[in-house]
């Protein structure tokens, strides 16, 4: 009986000083490690997203004016073609026999209207019949030039200098009246038209810088200005059609492709930290700056937009301010902290406070 009450006392001490271990080991916690960075100033901007279709410079097709054979087709398939070169040639046989009759009868009347002037000159001839005459010589002459205007409507030239569509029909074809015959696109530049919501008409503007990109060519971005800005806007999208021109030198641009567009607006340069710096909580935000002490201070900030894995603070911090990058969820307001590769990073007593 006398061993028992004597191992009980020795227990309650081990257990008084286990206890006391605990709270030692609790205090003797180290604070978090964490990584700071300063505030520093960059450029932003503030972006516009549309999708565009390509369109050519220039590009017309050229359709059959008359119902005729073809006799030839001066070009290749997508080949280059030059302002003013014969594309088909149409038959003009009746045609250039109606001329020679007309210019025949031109002669004609000019010889006839000579004799009658030199007549007149000599006393042998009235101004009447003169007049008659020349009015004769007038009508000839009209009447060859409605021949040659007939035999050019079936000679079908380029009325500027493209790329020219691949080829559908072939010489020999009897060809309608609005046949189509060939399509010439000029492709040295491209115009761009694509939409913009009415609500961001006046961050646009023309001689503003656009970025664009097509699916064919994703590494490639391809720049250009915005030449001009459609008038009305469209009652049922509520969009505006701008048009931009790309240079096109290499024809990597093809009429007809869906592009992406971006444009930059309001450029400036602003305060902005990691975007892993900065906490959200509702509708708030906030980051925790470095304090003299080496403590986390939790300060509201306003933020703008993000660019390259920055945000932007408008309101809230100074230039070159502390702002804790990584372990801001194990920090709270007024906690001590370490900071990574700085002399308080060894283990020390610090306050665990809220952890």
């Amino acid at each position: 009986m006398r061993k028992s009450k004597i191992t009980l006392p020795l227990a309650a001490l081990a257990l008084l000083a286990g206890c006391g271990g605990g709270e030692a080991k609790q205090r003797e916690r180290p604070a978090p490690l964490v990584k700071v960075a300063a505030a520093t100033t960059m450029r932003f901007v503030e972006r516009i997203e549309a999708v565009g279709t390509a369109r050519a410079n220039e590009q017309v097709t050229l359709a059959a004016p008359v119902t005729e054979r073809i006799l030839r087709l001066n070009f290749d398939d997508g080949g280059y073609v030059r302002r003013g070169q014969t594309i088909a040639v149409l038959a003009q046989g009746e045609e250039n026999a109606q001329l020679n009759e007309a210019q025949a009868r031109e002669r004609e009347a000019r010889q006839q209207l000579a004799r009658i002037d030199a007549l007149r000159k000599r006393g042998f001839a009235t101004k009447s019949s003169l007049d008659t005459q020349s009015a004769l010589a007038a009508q000839a002459r009209a009447q060859a030039a409605g021949a040659r205007a007939t035999i050019g409507d079936r000679v079908v030239t380029a009325p500027f200098s493209g790329w020219v569509s691949l080829r559908t029909i072939s010489a020999g074809a009897v060809v309608t009246a609005g046949t189509e015959i060939a399509t010439i696109s000029d492709v040295s530049s491209i115009k761009l038209d694509f939409p913009v919501p009415e609500t961001l008409l006046a961050a646009i503007r023309t001689g503003q810088t656009i970025e664009a990109r097509a699916a064919a060519f994703p590494d490639r971005p391809f720049r250009g200005t915005i030449a001009d800005i459609d008038p009305v806007i469209d009652p049922n999208t509520r969009a505006v059609t701008v048009r931009a021109r790309l240079a096109n030198p290499d024809r990597a641009l093809k009429p007809g492709m869906l592009l992406t567009v971006g444009i930059e607006t309001a450029p400036r340069m602003s305060l902005s930290v990691p975007e892993l710096a900065v906490v959200g909580e509702g509708d708030g935000r906030f980051v925790y700056t470095l304090t003299p002490d080496g403590s986390a201070k939790r300060v509201p900030v306003r933020t703008g937009v993000r660019s390259e894995g920055r945000v932007e603070i408008v309101e809230g911090l100074r230039p070159g301010q502390k702002v804790v990058t990584e372990g801001v969820v194990k920090l709270s307001d007024g906690m001590k902290v370490r900071v990574a590769g700085a002399q308080n990073a060894r283990p020390g007593r610090g306050a665990a406070k809220g952890s």
